[in-house]
């Protein structure tokens, strides 16, 4: 760790404090680019013990946690079914992980993460692969062909409540995938071309469209398809013929809507959203992103797997996400108190939620 202050010029008012000055959204703070790039330098090498270790707990525990809630008529059932929302919830989140390093970093997470997660909750990691890394593309963040960004604090305010409840779909929304629309699709092309274009990536703007696969994206996204497709189709078929009972099968569909509707609260807050479409540099894209470090520990749960250090990744978004901690504590302990960085640094969920409705309310 080098001894440096990285430092930007700004002014003083009459105590004495720096004043930060404003932020120009289309020139970057170069003295915050380069501290990131020179205190993380030894941070990029992902640990595959952490990696493994974390995944597989995560999983145990939701999915035990969900056997219990599916199989117990009691009181305890609430309990685990809240743990497993939150397991699995934490289990999910590596997808995020996957789209960022190189297979060869962490050997055989990414088929064990599809094998034990993402074909059996029907969210295979193609889903993200070649679509989270164009949110990080400088050129296009913020843009309208940003799959994952929407001007929500510009927007009307009754956008916020549609946009969390429809998370609560989502399960039924995969089912309906997988076990409906991707054989369609084998026998109807425009069933296909809609698919792979609209239903074929963990976005959240409507106005984009992915598309079709090439080269190794393409065999890995068919096979997985295909083995969720499988997946899918025998789960509706036992649920159909009573193997597995409706009651079983809804408290399933309610636990992983709660998973996914806590990622969609952790969405909501995951950007300030004040962007109206317009290219910014890599400093007015950290400032719309969001830190929420310690002392505030809830983040642990409701934004898991390095997502409390979301601005810091979109400065550095090789650096594994159990790295990230001592990256924002080096960033912190040597950048000036007039660096940007620590506007990217936010006290809690409250806050940030009261922030987003009171801009969807203000008169324009």
């Amino acid at each position: 760790m080098t001894s440096m202050t990285f430092a930007r010029r700004s002014t003083a008012d009459d105590a004495g404090v720096p004043a930060r000055a404003p932020i120009d959204r289309k020139a970057d703070d170069k003295a915050m680019l380069r501290a990131a790039a020179e205190l993380t330098r030894d941070l990029h090498t992902p640990n595959p013990t952490i990696y493994w270790v974390d995944f597989l707990a995560s999983a145990v525990t939701g999915y035990a946690a969900l056997a219990v809630a599916m199989l117990w008529v009691s009181p305890w059932a609430i309990l685990a079914g809240a743990v497993a929302a939150l397991a699995l919830y934490r289990a999910g989140s590596f997808i995020h992980e996957i789209t960022h390093m190189k297979p060869s970093a962490v050997p055989g997470f990414r088929l064990g993460w599809n094998l034990l997660f993402g074909i059996p909750m029907m969210v295979p990691s193609f889903m993200y692969e070649g679509v989270h890394t164009i949110h990080h593309t400088r050129t296009r963040y913020g843009t309208v062909e940003d799959p994952e960004y929407l001007p929500l604090a510009l927007m009307k305010p009754w956008t916020l409540p549609l946009f969390v409840l429809t998370a609560l779909l989502a399960p039924i929304a995969l089912v309906v995938r997988y076990a409906v629309l991707v054989p369609l699709s084998l026998v109807i092309p425009q069933v296909r071309t809609w698919l792979v274009e609209q239903a074929s990536s963990l976005a959240i703007n409507p106005a984009f469209r992915r598309r079709p696969p090439e080269g190794e994206l393409r065999t890995r996204w068919l096979w997985l398809e295909g083995a969720t497709s499988v997946w899918a189709i025998a789960l509706v078929a036992l649920v159909a013929s009573g193997v597995i009972p409706l009651r079983a099968a809804a408290i399933f569909l309610g636990i992983y809507a709660v998973s996914t509707l806590l990622n969609q609260i952790r969405t909501l807050v995951a950007h300030l959203w004040e962007n109206e479409g317009e290219p910014m540099s890599v400093t007015a894209q950290y400032l719309d992103s969001v830190n929420v470090p310690p002392p505030s520990y809830l983040p642990f749960l409701w934004a898991p797997v390095g997502l409390r250090y979301h601005a810091l990744h979109h400065l550095v978004p090789s650096v594994p996400y159990h790295a990230l901690g001592e990256a924002h504590r080096r960033l912190v302990a040597t950048l000036d108190t007039a660096s940007p960085y620590h506007d990217g640094n936010h006290p809690g969920l409250a806050p940030l939620v009261a922030r987003l409705v009171r801009s969807t309310t203000r008169l324009r």
